[in-house]
């Protein structure tokens, strides 16, 4: 059969590859596998058997095989229930695809049947593979009993090398592609290298297997001895009456220092006598010795003294930081308090404000102006409420909240504890980390607060607690209302140069191994850094441009061996190069449809521009620029407003607004906005695009806006006059219920700006809109002439 070409059936094997010599049995269902069996059988009962590459491919075409098959003797067929047919099948030699034809009912293909491998060795060659291969054979039989003696002196049997290659290849369990690579070996040289291969790594395979299962069998059998003779030891001591010093001693003897009330100690003890009568290599006594170090750790009644010097802790205050008064003088209340009646409870301060403003480092103060020890627990991204109340100690890896680490941490009762970035932790649908916090941040509920690991009663009430956010927008309202919110608002300029000159430059000229002779900041350079290189609430960024010259000059005193550096503003470029911030100052110009609000941002405060554009349509209102939901609804009222006021007292067509189209725009579209203060903007914007009159340009407002014309009060004016205060704005309108907190704001702020004070949209429009001759630009207007000519 050898070197000759034919076209018989073809049949596709899934999983399994046919060798000569090989007889095997195996089951078709596919309809062309079944007519190409049934073909053969018609005729000499031969077909040829090839292994397709991918065994989930029902149709596969010649891609999808291998090139290499065997021609194989149909002996038997065996129709089975549900279509299926068992077929016996006898290898006869190795063939090459070389045609397939897939069209018809079944697999045809034309194939050249290949020589027997190549005889490519010596005898001596044949010799020495045949020793290392029965070597081998021999100690794969070691390592897996299923293949033992037996089998190896059965494959040895055979009558020459071929032969032993041949058997290997059919009796070894290998996969289907191992078998095909063997199948395309043309040489036996090839063939021995193949399959060496292939048992070296079974081999390597069943040895690593043993070795591991001898390794656990060794340990199980370790434990089980060494609890014997533990037991065994036990009961000769309890025989001999000796009480050796074993870790239930320990704990004992911790509990008799251990400054905590009654009831606390006799919990613990209780779980001290379960910890001794438990096997001492279990694991439940491992989780019980854990918990039992945790809770004699903690430090239950153990306290530091407060120091009642009402000027010393008033002079750190002042020591540390610039401004924040109100802060301060919160804690010094707190601190009178205390003196007075001894005890107090201790207050749930709330810091609020933007980024970079002192609310972290003002409670590092404060625990040092009061003697107490410091705790910061960050909650920022917390989303499991085990973070806060712990986990149930019979969870494998069970852990303390953090307020019991924090407790820990300390080493007392009663320390200072921040817990920063309130605003910021998460919730998911298993747990709500808020809610765990009500408990801890309740003067009512935290005398008797209960971690789920502790489970025993921890006073929280001698904790001073105190918390951070930047907002209080996404603070639940249940945990608000526990908290006694303090604002602490952007710096001015004024301020950020006293905090600079007094804190920051000493801070980062010792950070950078600098002295007051090396290095010279001067004052109009610290001002030009304020207000050209950093634009924030905070003086965060104040601090890393001082950073910034400070490692400049360390820098060029080593490099051009200087003794001193001088900072001056005009110099500054050079260290910090070319200005950052670049403030837009208002127009000179006044004009139709543009009105300057002021907004409230996270870091700080800015200036608006909202602008409308009137065009032909039919009465929709297009909103862009990124508006929230509460802005685009104070648009809707302000449009709302509009349309009521200008047919009545502008002359303006009641049609006008079903055949126009309104836009409004605020630049800066990437940037999310939200919120009802630029309500009266809005409307002074519309009414002046409908009008024709211009709107001053020199004059800001803020204030929300309702149907009938009313001004409501806003939030963050402190922030939006400084922005005013930067685009160099004349005069801003303010509503009238915002007064008060106008009169709380430094001179410094408010001084050289007109604040106007307005109730109704009225006296906004008599204040933003430009008087003059406009009677002739109004739309409404210029139509009615157009439809009278």
């Amino acid at each position: 059969m050898e070197d000759e070409k034919m076209t018989i059936p073809v049949i596709a094997l899934r999983g399994l590859t046919m060798l000569p010599q090989m007889t095997i049995n195996f089951d078709i269902m596919r309809g062309k596998s079944i007519a190409a069996v049934e073909k053969a059988m018609l005729g000499d009962q031969k077909v040829f058997l090839v292994t397709q590459m991918e065994q989930e491919d029902m149709e596969p075409d010649m891609a999808d095989l291998f090139q290499i098959g065997v021609v194989g003797f149909v002996k038997q067929l065996l129709k089975l229930p549900g279509g299926l047919i068992r077929v016996t099948v006898e290898g006869l030699s190795r063939a090459e695809l070389l045609e397939l034809d897939t069209e018809g009912e079944f697999y045809s293909g034309t194939v050249d049947v290949l020589p027997e491998a190549e005889d490519d060795l010596e005898p001596l060659e044949k010799e020495a593979m045949t020793r290392i291969v029965g070597e081998k054979l021999e100690e794969y039989g070691k390592y897996n009993p299923a293949m033992g003696k037996e089998f190896t002196a059965s494959l040895m049997s055979a009558p020459d090398f071929a032969g032993l290659l041949t058997q290997i290849a059919v009796q070894f369990p290998w996969d289907y592609t191992a078998k095909q690579k063997i199948l395309e070996c043309g040489s036996l040289s090839l063939m021995y290298e193949v399959e060496m291969q292939l048992i070296l790594t079974e081999t390597e395979i069943y040895r690593l297997k043993r070795e591991f299962q001898g390794k656990v069998k060794a340990a199980v059998d370790k434990n089980q001895r060494e609890y014997i003779l533990r037991e065994q030891l036990r009961v000769l001591r309890q025989e001999l009456g000796e009480t050796p010093e074993s870790d239930a001693d320990e704990f004992l003897s911790r509990l008799k220092s251990l400054r905590a009330d009654k009831e606390i100690k006799e919990r613990i003890q209780k779980e001290i006598a379960r910890f001794q009568s438990m096997p001492s290599g279990s694991q439940d006594a491992n989780v019980l010795r854990m918990y039992l170090e945790t809770v004699l750790e903690l430090p239950w009644n153990k306290t530091t003294k407060d120091n009642m010097d009402m000027k010393h802790a008033k002079e750190v205050l002042e020591e540390d930081h610039y401004g924040l008064e109100k802060v301060k003088e919160r804690v010094l209340e707190y601190l009178a308090v205390r003196i007075l009646t001894r005890k107090g409870v201790s207050p749930i301060l709330c810091l609020v404000g933007p980024p970079g403003t002192g609310k972290t480092s003002i409670a590092r103060s404060i625990a040092r102006a009061m003697g107490r020890k410091y705790v910061r627990i960050s909650l920022g991204g917390v989303r499991d409420e085990a973070e806060i109340r712990g986990h149930r100690k019979t969870y494998v890896g069970a852990m303390p909240g953090r307020i019991v680490e924090g407790l820990k941490q300390a080493g007392v009762s009663n320390p200072l504890m921040l817990l920063d970035e309130v605003d910021k932790v998460g919730s998911d649908y298993k747990s709500d980390t808020s809610s765990a916090l009500l408990e801890v941040l309740d003067a009512e509920q935290n005398v008797r607060f209960r971690d789920h690991y502790v489970e025993l009663p921890i006073d929280l009430s001698r904790v001073l607690f105190i918390v951070t956010a930047n907002t209080t927008e996404t603070i639940p309202r249940p945990l608000l209302d526990r908290m006694e919110i303090i604002e602490v608002s952007s710096y001015t300029e004024n301020e950020k140069f006293h905090i600079g000159r007094n804190y920051l430059i000493k801070k980062q000229m010792e950070k950078n191994g600098l002295s007051k002779e090396r290095l010279t900041i001067t004052n109009p350079a610290l001002e030009k850094m304020i207000h050209n290189y950093t634009r924030e609430a905070g003086v965060r960024n104040l601090e890393r441009r001082i950073g910034d010259v400070c490692r400049k000059t360390a820098r060029e005193l080593l490099e051009k061996n200087r003794s001193s550096v001088r900072v001056t503003e005009k110099n500054l470029e050079k260290y910090l190069g070319r200005e950052k911030i670049l403030f837009e100052n208002a127009s000179d110009e006044d004009q139709v449809g543009i009105a300057c609000g002021l907004a409230w941002t996270s870091v700080g405060g800015d200036t608006l521009q909202i602008e409308v554009n009137v065009m032909p349509g039919k009465g929709n209102l297009q909103l862009t620029g990124q508006m929230g939901d509460v802005m685009k609804e104070s648009a809707q009222t302000a449009l709302t407003y509009v349309r009521s006021v200008v047919s009545r007292e502008y002359g303006v067509e009641e049609a006008y607004f079903e055949t126009h189209d309104l836009h409004i725009h605020i630049p800066e579209g990437a940037v999310p906005k939200d919120g009802p203060s630029a309500g009266i903007t809005m409307a002074s914007a519309m009414l002046s695009a409908v009008t024709g009159r211009a709107v001053a340009a020199r004059v800001a407002m803020t204030g929300e806006i309702t149907l009938r014309g009313h001004v409501l009060m806003i939030g963050g004016l402190k922030e939006k006059l400084l922005a005013a205060r930067m685009a160099r704005i004349r005069k801003v309108l303010v509503p009238e219920k915002n007064r008060p907190d106008v009169e709380e704001l430094p001179r410094e702020i408010t001084k050289g700006m007109e604040i106007v004070y307005v109730k109704e949209m009225d006296e906004v429009l008599r204040e933003a809109l430009v008087p003059g001759e406009e009677a002739e630009k109004r739309p409404g207007r210029k139509r009615k002439a157009a439809e009278s000519s």
